[in-house]
């Protein structure tokens, strides 16, 4: 596994939706950090399917990846996910079919297996709900999709126009065993929900890496994880700012979801200490603090994950204080290589 210094990084957005803002600015927003990120050289930038959340307006997904891949010219755009169940495959495989006709190369399908909802609203979008147990089916069925016709000893009556012979890679995400094992067993690459369900992060990687067989393909297994990482200039700031992601955690377990709320000073007039104890689930797939104290954490974090590649998700309410965490990561990465070349 690459250390720190060598590691790609990569951004996860959710497209926050701020207190006081809507939809709208939150995709200028949206557009305005892919365009920093590409420029600082981030690998790829991902936004995730949800639905019936005020704070998150990437509900739409594809729709969104293809307005901020064409205000961009070289970063990788893709799902983080695409919730599979609520789709029909084949409408999949025409939407990146089409986004990777229109952006050759710079596309990536990442698929799960959740709602990315709560169930009345999985049901308006799917009509019949199930646990996701279909999903290697669909899988399968979207994979086909993709596959070129006239490789096919049986034609296929039904193709994917655009979709069919194109080469998108296809990701598994998870926050459990199952997509890890799934992935493993279709050598397919691997990206952990680390920033919610950091508890399992090294034990669902394990799996994935363990449950691996070479494939069309990958020859070797691909991990990537997510996690929180807020960077200010220094630990006090980072602790201001990584209070709007406190109160978003909040909100969801007191089942409220809603805007995105500016940073407070004292989250304790806030939370009740019950609250406050749960927070620990979340709090452990979280890096924050000033420069020297983001590089110490994502250095530790790298020698002891299992993982190719690390998305970083940070909901900072401020844009610009956003943008400056982004910047201040892939500083601190530099400094990394420049020590290591010292030693």
């Amino acid at each position: 596994m690459p250390a720190f210094k060598d590691m790609p990084l990569s951004v996860l957005n959710l497209s926050p939706v701020n207190e006081g803002e809507t939809p709208g600015d939150s995709f200028k927003k949206s557009l305005e950090l892919t365009q920093h990120a590409e420029k600082l050289g981030y690998n790829r930038l991902w936004v995730a399917e949800h639905h019936n959340m005020e704070g998150i307006a990437s509900s739409a997904t594809s729709v969104l990846i293809s307005y901020l891949a064409g205000g961009t010219s070289s970063i990788r755009l893709g799902s983080g996910g695409i919730m599979l169940p609520n789709h029909a495959p084949l409408a999949i495989a025409e939407q990146f079919g089409t986004l990777e006709s229109l952006y050759p190369g710079r596309i990536d399908l990442g698929l799960g297996r959740a709602p990315g909802t709560d169930q009345t609203t999985a049901a308006a979008l799917r009509r019949h709900v199930n646990s996701g147990e279909d999903f290697p089916a669909r899988l399968e069925e979207l994979q086909r999709y993709f596959q070129d016709p006239a490789s096919m000893a049986v034609p296929p009556q039904v193709k994917a126009v655009p979709g069919a012979g194109l080469d998108i890679p296809i990701w598994l995400l998870g926050s459990s065993g199952f997509s890890a094992q799934l992935a493993g067993q279709l050598g397919l690459p691997y990206a952990f929900a680390g920033h919610f369900a950091a508890e399992n992060m090294k034990a669902a990687l394990q799996l994935y890496l363990d449950s691996f067989q070479p494939s069309e393909v990958l020859d070797e297994p691909y991990a990537m994880t997510g996690i929180n990482v807020i960077a200010g200039e220094t630990d006090e700031e980072a602790d201001y700012l990584g209070t709007t992601m406190k109160q978003q955690f909040l909100s969801l377990i007191r089942n409220r979801p809603g805007k995105i709320q500016p940073p407070v000073e004292d989250m304790d007039a806030l939370w009740t200490s019950q609250e406050k104890a749960m927070m620990a689930r979340w709090e452990a797939g979280t890096i924050q603090g000033g420069p020297e104290s983001v590089r110490q954490q994502l250095e530790e974090f790298s020698s002891n994950v299992p993982v190719h590649e690390i998305m970083i998700s940070g909901s900072v309410y401020d844009q610009t204080k956003r943008l400056r965490s982004y910047e201040l990561i892939k500083e601190v990465q530099k400094q990394s290589t420049a020590t290591a070349a010292s030693l």
